[in-house]
């Protein structure tokens, strides 16, 4: 056969390929308001970067009467391509290849692309909108799963891994992107869970709806599962590019720098905080002040409220931010703002990422419901995120650092490079009011008028202990600095400590608690 008539078959093959599951199931797709495994991959990468690979694999199941079913490309595309000129690897399911369902080469193709970005040190994107294991194939299937799960793990920490829900993502599948860095969703498509609604029904008789088992609401705020929420997919890639703008292409560099810009002046960090204590505000405004262009990319925005992390340039270079929000249960930490925060510190400190803590706190929540939802073991895993993570690392504390809050929130103790104090920061093992009724007792009831002698007490508690310069003085506080020299001073202290170094024992890895 002539070269001309074998290009014109493998175009007629490709044409075939393309249309996946055939006209009518790619209407269905739309129709339901989701776009093609195709479409995605276009709109998430730099325009005709996209580069497809083994689109003629097909399945290898002959059981059940599949050996008469082709799959186009077996329901997956996988390739690579460029964000902002950057190469990335990428993968999505095609939900209109018998229901994106995964066999044993669908898991070969995306192990494929996985090796692929671990040993080409690029970021990898998964697009799941799946079924779940295709039942015909058996323990294959899920041979392929447990092999997407390995390479996970390998994975982690060494090149960025990204999860996009787009569909449902059901059963030992949802254990992929529960593995990877950053799971986004998208309201009223995207759809996790272990069990479907109608094993809860028949198992305990509930009628529940799949968007209330596992929608991209519950996954987003109440589970925790879900560090992005978009209300449309083109949002969602919108925040993805956004994303991968911010972050390096793997454990061996740094996060791109780009040209400085000045923060935005929409807020002055001196009015954003109120001098009294007891006032909340919202801390993402101080963020604000400090980073460039104002522009700060917040993660887990409604899951623990109570903390707020995310990434912001500061003279251009990605910064990571960890910090109490007094709108939200007065910030205190507790078992899910401990979590979050614990998971996005190693994050940053895998991946060359300087974290600035802002810090305002009463304390750890207290109460039975947190002590008997493993606020210990919770509350620990801060403790060891901060002192294991060794890039730069620096605190301002704006107003209250109480208690174990104090030493959890990045202290000097766990090895902060640099800490810094506002003039009115109160520093204590817990608030005045409190200490002074233990304290002062005695002296409270036996007083003539006991509620003036309480706030002589507390004032006195107060002009010892609740401010910074007694822990300044110990040298727990490198400087005590005005609201508006903020900015300088953790840009200086960023810049001086490009290049820290810190030795640790020698061990195969240690045990958090998890």
């Amino acid at each position: 056969m002539p070269l001309d008539d074998k290009i014109l078959e493998l175009e007629e093959k490709m044409k075939k390929l393309f249309l996946g599951g055939g006209e009518k199931a790619i209407a269905k797709q739309k129709s339901s308001g989701k776009l093609t495994a195709r479409e995605r991959i276009v709109a998430i990468l730099d325009e005709g970067s996209f580069h497809e690979y083994d689109i003629f694999v097909e399945h290898s199941c002959n059981d059940f009467g599949m050996q008469d079913k082709e799959f186009a490309g077996d329901g997956v595309i996988i390739g690579t391509g460029t964000v902002h000129g950057k190469p990335i690897a990428i993968f999505a399911q095609d939900f209109t290849v018998a229901g994106g369902s995964l066999g044993f080469m669908h898991a070969s193709k995306i192990t494929k692309i996985m090796d692929y970005a671990l040993n080409m040190q690029i970021p990898l994107i998964g697009i799941n909108d799946s079924g779940g294991a295709r039942i015909q194939e058996g323990v294959n299937a899920l041979a392929g799963y447990g092999e997407i799960f390995y390479r996970n793990t390998l994975a982690s920490g060494v090149i960025p891994q990204i999860s996009v829900i787009l569909g449902p993502c059901a059963g030992g599948a949802v254990y992929s992107p529960a593995l990877t860095d950053f799971v986004f969703v998208v309201d009223n498509i995207s759809k996790m869970f272990i069990t479907g609604s109608e094993v809860i029904k028949t198992v305990l008789g509930e009628e529940i709806s799949m968007e209330e088992l596992g929608g991209a609401k519950v996954h987003s705020e109440l589970t925790g599962n879900a560090h992005f929420f978009a209300e449309s997919e083109q949002q969602c890639f919108e925040q993805i590019r956004a994303l991968i703008a911010m972050i390096p292409q793997n454990n061996r560099e740094k996060a791109e720098a780009v040209a400085p810009v000045k923060p935005g002046k929409k807020y002055k960090i001196s009015e954003v905080v109120p001098t009294d204590p007891t006032v909340p505000y919202d801390v993402r405004q101080v963020i604000h002040t400090l980073v460039d262009k104002g522009e700060f990319i917040e993660v887990m925005e409604k899951f623990a409220g109570n903390i707020v992390i995310g990434f912001g340039r500061i003279n251009g270079e990605t910064v990571g931010f960890v910090a109490n929000q007094p709108l939200v249960l007065a910030g205190v930490l507790d078992c899910d703002s401990s979590d979050k925060a614990a998971r996005f510190i190693r994050y940053c400190d895998s991946f060359n990422i300087p974290i600035v803590t802002l810090e305002d706190l009463p304390g750890y929540l207290p109460g039975i419901d947190q002590e008997h939802a493993g606020v210990i073991r919770h509350g620990a895993k801060m403790l060891y995120a901060y002192s294991e993570a060794t890039v730069p690392k620096i605190t301002v504390i704006l107003r209250k650092a109480y208690g174990g809050g104090y030493i959890a929130m990045n202290s000097r103790h766990l090895r902060a490079d640099f800490v810094f104090a506002w003039p009115n920061a109160e520093i204590a093992v817990m608030g005045p009011e409190g200490a002074a009724n233990i304290i002062f007792r005695k002296d409270i009831l036996e007083a003539e008028d006991p509620a003036k002698m309480r706030e002589q007490k507390i004032q006195e508690y107060k002009d010892k202990f609740a401010n910074p310069y007694v822990a300044a003085a110990k040298g727990y506080i490198d400087a005590v600095i005005t609201p508006e020299d903020t900015l300088k001073n953790i840009a200086h202290a960023l810049s001086v400590s490009k290049n820290k170094s810190v030795i640790r024992p020698e061990k195969k890895h240690g045990i958090p608690p998890f």
